[in-house]
């Protein structure tokens, strides 16, 4: 079968299986301009949509020590995003969940952004053997899903201290501009409890008595009755990440990672080299061609970065025995499991169908201005 590539940006269906191209445009790249306008305000429109938030923000928050809750991992977009709630005035509560996978640099940098801005930061300390376990169940049922846990219980944490501190609004790292690609056969479950049950179910052995979780039921308690918002604060702005990691090198001392998410071991090991390897997935694809997109680098420039990989062979070996020692991998054990015939989430319980229809519903409210961006 000959293999589809989009001419504007470089998704390829080998890396998507169902990628569509439209006089060579791909459905992502289509999707990308179907939904920028509802989703990002640059000029002088998004400084007055952002003035308007902001001054919602505060007043919401009046009475309490915190107007508004961020997430920080030591990375790019987090940290960008508390640089910015500072400029603007606002009296952020840090959150940071230790799951036992940070990278030296991850913890440094967390460190230099909280005494630069003069943060309040909490931090969830994950039971590591539970989380393992999970991890290990997803590695075992053979899907690429393997990162959900880490951001099932990020997402979890973020409600709670949401509700724990009164908190209305949660500023998240999350930009339209530089993370539009989703792709299913990638990655699915953040929000699917039901999803991350039945995996765990099959292959775990520890009960998750402390893992943090939620379902619709829960989360639709905290979005409706207690009416906590998430305000993706970077869309209200043109917002370029080679400039954001010059910014905070300068003011925070900050040091920016090879690859995106390799602040953790976990995540830099799953997409460097088991993605490639077992999934024929490379997710630097998606975040180049969002970045093409977003007209921050070309194709040409994408194209070449591609053929790239700061991932060492070195740096790899070192990975993959701490990544087998962590989760009680043999050698055996960890060839058995990339061997293994690829599954998908299709192939356990889930909810998809109606994690599409919130998600297809928070677009149209977002079109109708009755959400943030």
């Amino acid at each position: 079968m000959a293999v589809l590539e989009c001419s504007r940006c470089i998704m390829r269906s080998t890396d998507d299986p169902d990628l569509e191209l439209v006089d060579g445009i791909c459905n992502h790249c289509r999707r990308y301009e179907e939904l920028l306008p509802s989703r990002v305000f640059t000029g002088a429109d998004g400084e007055a949509r952002l003035a308007a938030m902001v001054d919602e923000i505060k007043r919401a928050g009046a009475k309490n020590r915190y107007d508004c809750l961020i997430g920080l991992s030591g990375g790019v977009d987090s940290t960008s995003v508390a640089v910015k709630v500072k400029e603007l005035g606002l009296r952020p509560l840090a959150f940071h969940v230790d799951n036992g996978w940070n990278t030296e640099l991850a913890v440094s940098n967390v460190e230099k952004t909280v005494k630069a801005l003069d943060l309040d930061l909490v931090t969830k300390v994950l039971d590591l053997r539970q989380f393992y376990d999970l991890q290990r169940s997803f590695l075992l049922a053979s899907t690429p899903d393997a990162d959900i846990p880490a951001d099932h219980a990020i997402q979890a944490c973020m409600w709670q201290f949401a509700r724990k501190y009164n908190i209305k609004y949660i500023i998240s790292g999350m930009n339209f501009r530089t993370e539009a690609i989703s792709v299913p056969s990638w990655s699915y479950g953040h929000s699917d409890w039901r999803y991350i049950k039945a995996v765990h179910q099959q292959f775990g052995r520890e009960k998750l008595t402390d893992y943090p979780h939620f379902g619709f039921t829960e989360l639709g308690y905290t979005n409706v009755v207690k009416r906590v918002r998430i305000v993706s604060i970077l869309n209200y702005f043109d917002y370029n990440k080679a400039e954001a990691i010059k910014e905070m090198q300068e003011r925070l001392d900050w040091r920016p990672y090879p690859g995106k998410h390799f602040e953790s071991i976990f995540t830099r090991f799953l997409q460097g080299y088991i993605f490639p390897v077992k999934f024929n997935i490379d997710k630097r694809r998606g975040h180049l061609s969002d970045l093409i997109n977003s007209g921050q680098i070309t194709r040409e420039q994408a194209l070449e970065e591609i053929q790239q990989n700061d991932y060492t062979e070195d740096l790899i070996r070192r990975d993959r025995e701490f990544f087998c020692k962590k989760l009680n991998f043999s050698d055996a054990d960890f060839e058995a499991l990339m061997a293994a015939p690829v599954k998908s989430f299709r192939d356990y319980k889930n909810s998809y169908g109606f994690v599409q229809f919130l998600r297809n519903t928070v677009n149209v409210l977002r079109k109708r201005g009755w959400y943030p961006k």
